[in-house]
């Protein structure tokens, strides 16, 4: 592309409407600007289908609807073991090769003494997923959504999902909205 045209009439010296210093300023197109903005202005306007070529690459991986999640995703399930040498299933749902959710499970889910941490387990899988959302995907992150997911995280009453809901409700512009917004997915 042609860039901008600069006069060759004596220079004034004025604000630039660019820089908004006050600076020796040339006729550049239709206005003034300083020699500065006037070289920026140039490389702009030469670098544009550079700019557009760059958004048509970098928007073609992106999916149409950032935040809605289809019906049916391709999933890798990994087995592994705690500490305890208890076995562990973790599934990593994916979009486009990009992970979006994650699961969690264990053979072992109706021992009382895993309740607890499976509770945990569930808060720390529900969260991960809302962030990978985000990266993967562009979903926005709110306050509402981490803690919709820290409520359906939840399993036993006054567990630690339950008790981080309360406190941090308080700092929510719509906390009606957590325990009804059903249709999310974890």
């Amino acid at each position: 592309m042609a860039s901008g045209i600069m006069s060759k009439k004596p220079q004034t010296t004025g604000q630039c409407p660019g820089c908004e210093k006050k600076k020796k300023l040339l006729d550049y197109n239709e206005t003034q600007l300083c020699m500065d903005c006037s070289k920026l202005a140039d490389a702009l306007i030469n670098e544009q289908n550079r700019i557009d070529r760059l958004k048509k690459i970098a928007g073609s991986n992106k999916p149409a609807s950032p935040c809605e999640l289809p019906e049916v995703l391709d999933a890798v399930r990994y087995r592994t073991r705690d500490r305890d040498q208890n076995s562990w299933y973790v599934s990593i749902s994916e979009m486009e090769g990009a992970p979006v959710e994650i699961f969690a499970s264990t053979a072992f889910d109706r021992d009382q003494h895993l309740q607890s941490r499976i509770s945990n387990l569930t808060t720390i899988t529900r969260l991960i997923s809302l962030i990978l959302r985000h990266i993967s995907l562009g979903e926005k992150l709110t306050l509402e959504k981490t803690l919709t997911q820290l409520h359906r995280s939840s399993r036993q009453r006054n567990d630690l999902p339950e008790m981080l809901v309360t406190v941090l409700q308080k700092y929510s512009k719509r906390p009606d909205e957590i325990t009804r917004s059903e249709h999310e997915t974890p």
